[in-house]
């Protein structure tokens, strides 16, 4: 019989069109300190960051979805301002405010503001540590209060009659992230920038809109990366759209990546702006991570007990690069 021999990398027999690792312009190593704010993109890039021993904090004041939003946050933050009194509302004895996600909230509306206080500093402080400040931009549609035509973060379910939907156009973007940047740099000249797009569609949107919104965020990266050099822009939602390119790499409501997707652009994101040496500390450390989530079926067996123990030896071979005092403590633990 004869078979026929073909290889796959043959591009008449390519099954999908896989984006190559950009050049970077900066490197990522253990010491960057970076702060990774936006959408809830933001929040699986930044877990993973932290989950490998990077010096990362994610969105401190919770999900924002829109850029000026997130720009206007981060002033906010920086310059210490009060937001404005038609900001604020009470629902059921919660009190919350339109320019703060959900989860910055109060019993009273003294709460509310020294919780705002507190977000508004460690923000303040991360900033001014930050190494790198990744912005994940989520939607260009935003929300507009009626009652001062104020843009705001998060309607916290107020009936949409009280705002205004408008798109956000790419030179509104460009300008206000201008003055973000040079507000920054007054105080930490050596940051650096990483913007992205979300690959989480939002189909409250509709399907056409949502590409349109998508469309206005990718232009205005574009123009920003071509503007600063100190700008760059790593292409999740690329990644998603055009790579995978497939169902089966979302979850359950077809609109979020699921873990595989999030694990491959990972991938990616390492390839493309982790330096060599923390190339290799996370592959090593994902192996480590994979061996402590093992689960014995008996913990106390001898064989298991030196697994431990040679566990134990290789993580503190670790500890004079990364704080790697809780894993010991859980693996000691499990000692007898």
């Amino acid at each position: 019989m004869y078979l026929y021999k073909c290889s796959f990398r043959d591009t008449n027999y390519m099954f999908r069109t896989e984006i190559p690792p950009a050049k970077a312009r900066f490197n990522v190593d253990l010491n960057t300190g970076i702060l990774s704010m936006g959408s809830c993109f933001a929040n699986d890039m930044g877990q993973r960051l932290s989950a490998h021993k990077f010096r990362a904090i994610t969105n401190p004041g919770g999900i924002l979805f829109n850029p000026l939003s997130l720009f206007q946050f981060i002033e906010t933050s920086v310059k210490d301002l009060t937001p404005p009194s038609s900001t604020f509302l009470e629902h059921e004895g919660i009190h919350m405010n339109h320019l703060f996600h959900s989860e910055v909230y109060g019993s009273t509306k003294e709460a509310i503001d020294e919780r705002i206080t507190e977000v508004k500093k460690q923000v303040k402080e991360a900033i001014e540590k930050a190494d790198l400040i990744i912005l994940t931009f989520g939607t260009a549609w935003v929300y507009e209060l009626k009652a001062g035509n104020i843009l705001v973060a998060n309607c916290h379910k107020v009936p949409q009659s009280h705002f205004e939907k408008r798109l956000l156009s790419v030179d509104e973007i460009v300008s206000r992230f201008t003055r973000i940047r040079e507000m920054i740099e007054e105080f930490n000249p050596g940051a650096r920038f990483l913007l992205t797009v979300s690959p989480v569609r939002h189909v409250k949107d509709t399907m056409p809109l949502n590409n349109v919104s998508k469309s206005v965020l990718r232009l205005a990266c574009h123009q920003i990366r071509e503007q600063f050099e100190e700008v760059d822009y790593f292409p999740s939602y690329e990644l998603m759209l055009d790579d995978l390119r497939d169902y089966r790499f979302y979850k359950k409501d077809m609109l979020h990546p699921n873990e595989q997707a999030i694990d491959y652009i990972w991938q990616k994101f390492t390839i493309s702006f982790f330096s060599s040496v923390a190339q290799a500390f996370t592959w090593e450390w994902s192996k480590l991570r994979a061996a402590m989530q093992h689960k014995a079926f008996h913990p106390t067996s001898a064989g298991h007990q030196k697994f431990l123990k040679d566990l134990i030896l290789k993580v503190q071979n670790l500890s004079d690069r990364v704080d790697v005092s809780k894993e010991l403590s859980d693996l000691k633990s499990q000692l007898i």
